[in-house]
């Protein structure tokens, strides 16, 4: 079994769309996606997932079931230095790093900070959601594994946001995702690969092959976006 995320291209928020930069990023990434053998296409509601996905979708005749749980993982909280609210994944290191549940990844979304919003709720939406269409492959979850009676070679590609993947990510590789949100970046239209070892019988462990790759974008010209990182020294 093969998982493919896809962050959507350059973003424009204010309408939810791309940016003239993230439209050709998604015509670049649409090369790369037709030489795939694609059993199924997921991809979120929100505007600059279903934009992306309908470049490459469009070019090979093929079309994306919408997963309301692939949603931007946009649950506020609160800040207990600033007192305002904001995403869980924009919080400077003197402040998070000095949490140590936030390093477990069973314990992570229990922290008190994340506790001052919806995130346990919203994590539990993103594991339910990508267990149950796991189930439906084949997969079923059991403690921290998956059982299989029979493993397939399909691939599904899923379009979606940097926030949510991290969450899906964090749930099959048994990581925080608090620690992969402040630890780990992925450019838009970057292409992150997940694949099941299954070399017990019966039992499938996912492993990632591929963490926020570009190379579509090199290819093309395109230097990736920088979109939901802060580069530079201090100034």
């Amino acid at each position: 079994m093969k998982l493919v995320f896809i962050r959507h291209g350059d973003p424009n928020y204010e309408i939810d769309s791309l940016t003239e930069r993230g439209w050709k990023e998604a015509e670049a990434l649409a090369k790369r996606v037709a030489r795939w053998d694609v059993d199924d296409f997921y991809v979120s509601p929100l505007g600059r997932a279903q934009d992306t996905a309908k470049v490459s979708l469009d070019a090979i005749g093929r079309t994306a079931e919408t997963l309301d749980w692939l949603r931007e993982f946009y649950i506020e909280v609160n800040n207990p230095v600033s007192g305002e609210k904001q995403i869980p994944w924009d919080f400077m290191p003197s402040l998070w790093t000095k949490y140590e549940d936030l390093y477990d990844k069973d314990k992570w979304h229990q922290n008190e900070i994340m506790k001052t919003g919806n995130v346990t709720e919203g994590y539990k939406k993103v594991c339910d959601g990508i267990d149950a269409l796991l189930e439906k492959y084949g997969y079923i979850r059991n403690g921290r594994i998956y059982e299989t009676k029979q493993g397939n070679d399909k691939t599904m590609v899923f379009f979606c946001h940097l926030g949510v993947q991290f969450v899906v990510l964090s749930h099959l590789l048994g990581m925080s995702a608090a620690m992969m949100w402040h630890n780990f970046f992925v450019a838009p239209t970057s292409v992150t690969w997940v694949e099941t070892e299954e070399r017990e019988k019966g039992i499938a462990n996912f492993r990632c092959k591929k963490l926020g790759d570009t190379s579509h974008l090199y290819i093309a010209g395109i230097t990736p976006s920088d979109s939901g990182y802060f580069p530079g020294a201090y100034q």
